[in-house]
């Protein structure tokens, strides 16, 4: 008797694509990567919450007067709210089958390839969620900064700086300002912070008709949220019409659009900044920087750890492809 082989298994046409000439496992050429860097730049913090983080926020100042001799002053209290941040469980299995795996004695070669695979999965799934994770429409992931700031009218409105674009083609470039007191991920109170993979090794898997299997099982899990604490430190500017960027064409400017942003920030020393953009934006902002800094303006590129890296006003620029086109202009 035979069962059906599901699409999540390796087949023996996913091991002969994956053997070179001389029948060992090659190196694949990862077409599917991305550069996802602010998975590079968030600071981690374990929740007070076995389901996420519960903070405090200043709401209220209190009142404070000018007396005269013999003048009594009323006493008066700062005012506080508590908001729960939550946070989602990240997961994937891999398996694939004993003999399957032994082919050719590369067994730790060919799950090492897998498992090359699943990192760049979950980075990717993970870095998309801190943008625009909602659960609100998806009670299983935490939300992230795009619903947060999604209205120019909301409290945090002041916080979105609108490029102009109306249209249903529309980027957002953030700046963020890491920090304890400000912004930061989680993961639950009691829980292990980061990727987690699990080892699970030789098995034996039974498939829904009873027929077994003998296969060698990984299990990949992050359990993740993000709590802005002080909202402040972060912008977002939205509408960035990207036909006319590319096009160049009544464009937006994003050298004063990133100035603006800057002075929206309490403060640049108290925190870790960063702005945030997809590879359009980095590219069209990268031709800016030909003329901009010819002119004195303030976009350079630095050597950090080696790396060329561009910055504006010492404020690194780091490129995530996890940022896509937005169909709804922000109002």
């Amino acid at each position: 008797m035979t069962s059906a082989i599901t699409g999540s298994a390796l087949t023996l046409l996913d091991w002969a694509k994956r053997l070179d000439p001389n029948g060992k496992v090659p190196t694949i050429v990862e077409l599917l990567n991305q550069t996802n860097e602010i998975l590079d730049d968030m600071l981690w913090k374990e929740g007070n919450l076995e389901t996420g983080d519960r903070v405090t926020v200043r709401t209220g100042l209190p009142s404070v007067y000018w007396r005269m001799i013999n003048q009594y002053v009323a006493p008066s209290k700062s005012r506080t709210a508590q908001i729960d941040f939550g946070t989602g469980m990240l997961e994937s299995w891999s398996q694939v089958d004993e003999d399957l795996a032994k082919l050719g004695g590369n067994l730790n070669e060919t799950r090492l390839s897998e498992a090359k695979a699943f990192l760049e999965a979950m980075n990717q799934e993970m870095a998309g969620t801190v943008f625009y994770g909602n659960s609100g429409t998806a009670p299983e992931e935490f939300t992230g900064f795009a619903p947060m700031f999604s209205s120019s009218a909301a409290g945090n409105g002041q916080n979105i700086i609108l490029a102009g674009g109306n249209s249903t083609d529309n980027y957002s470039i953030w700046l963020v300002g890491w920090g304890e007191n400000s912004v930061y991920g989680i993961f639950p109170k009691g829980s292990k912070a980061g990727l987690v993979h699990n080892n699970i090794g030789l098995v034996t898997d039974t498939d829904s008709s009873g027929g077994k299997m003998r296969v060698y099982q990984d299990q990949w899990k992050w359990h993740a949220g993000l709590t802005v604490k002080d909202w402040r430190y972060v912008v977002r500017i939205a509408n960035i019409d990207v036909s006319d960027l590319i096009g160049v064409n009544s464009a937006a400017d994003l050298v004063e659009l990133m100035i603006k942003a800057t002075y929206r920030l309490p403060s640049l020393k108290n925190c870790k900044p960063a702005f945030y953009m997809n590879r359009t934006c980095a590219e069209m902002l990268d031709i800016l920087r030909r003329n901009d800094v010819v002119a004195g303006g303030g976009l350079t590129f630095e050597n950090v750890d080696g790396k060329r890296q561009m910055s504006f006003r010492q404020i690194p620029i780091r490129i995530v492809d996890q940022l896509v086109t937005e169909t709804t202009a922000i109002s």
